[in-house]
């Protein structure tokens, strides 16, 4: 059953992503379910199956069915895709891909999904601290650092809002909850000179903005909020560790 799912989803990835060029999808866009490049994109899907399932033609009847709803439902994505849509009718798209795949490896080998996993300790454990250290310390953070926010960043025109404003639209948050889950994903691993090689790739893009800046203020600021920022993802990371290997193994 897996060595199937792997097939049919590699067939997916070289047909939808490694053998599609811009070209095909340029047009595709233009024609919609009349252009010939959809037709050839379905034809290496067709090749990619073929060679991946080895030819064995007893999985006839899944390719048929995977290249039908193929077509179909890159034909709607074409459709009703728009400027403003393009991004959740890609995920839309890709779903639907993968459902189509799960419905055929379960018509030849039909398994069952237990969902009992879920409820279990360590799961509920790992998302609690996974949205703890993301979303919760986000917060924290700010909370904590509000005293120091008026010092950084005046309301007059210093070189250090300049910066600031020439930020992408909510790209610190972001990449403060990436930081800390990272981190966290380290500690799991027990793969601390990750942490080290992380630390020492944001000095590296930070070091531009602040020597620009010359804001001692805003080192400060930043070395608080990283330190803080790690800290408590190192702290989470620990917690789950201790509490996976001792309170709730028992």
């Amino acid at each position: 059953m897996l060595t199937l799912a792997i097939k049919l989803i590699l067939a997916h990835i070289v047909g939808d992503f490694v053998l599609q060029p811009t070209k095909w999808v340029n047009h595709k866009i233009k024609y919609g379910y009349k252009s010939k490049y959809l037709f050839a994109h379905i034809a290496v899907h067709l090749a990619a199956l073929l060679i991946v399932l080895q030819f064995n033609l007893k999985y006839i009847i899944g390719i048929s069915a995977i290249l039908i709803t193929h077509y179909i439902i890159d034909a709607l994505k074409i459709k009703f895709t728009t400027k403003k849509n393009s991004s959740q009718l890609f995920v839309a798209d890709q779903l639907a891909h993968l459902a189509v795949i799960c419905s055929v490896v379960y018509a030849y080998h039909p398994f069952v999904i237990d969902l009992d996993f879920i409820y279990k300790s360590e799961l509920l454990l790992l998302v609690t601290l996974a949205f703890f250290v993301t979303y919760v310390t986000g917060i924290l953070m700010r909370l904590f650092l509000k005293p120091w926010q008026d010092a950084i960043d005046p309301q007059n025109k210093s070189k250090s809002s300049t910066i600031k404003n020439t930020s992408l639209a909510g790209a610190g948050k972001i990449i403060g909850m990436l930081e800390r889950l990272f981190v966290f994903g380290f500690i799991l691993l027990n793969a601390w000179s990750a942490i080290g090689f992380l630390i020492a790739a944001k000095s590296v893009f930070r070091f531009g903005d602040l020597t620009e800046g010359k804001n001692r203020q805003l080192t400060e600021y930043v070395l608080i909020g990283t330190l803080l920022s790690f800290g408590i993802a190192i702290a989470a990371g620990l917690l789950y560790n201790y509490l996976t290997k001792g309170i709730l193994s028992t």
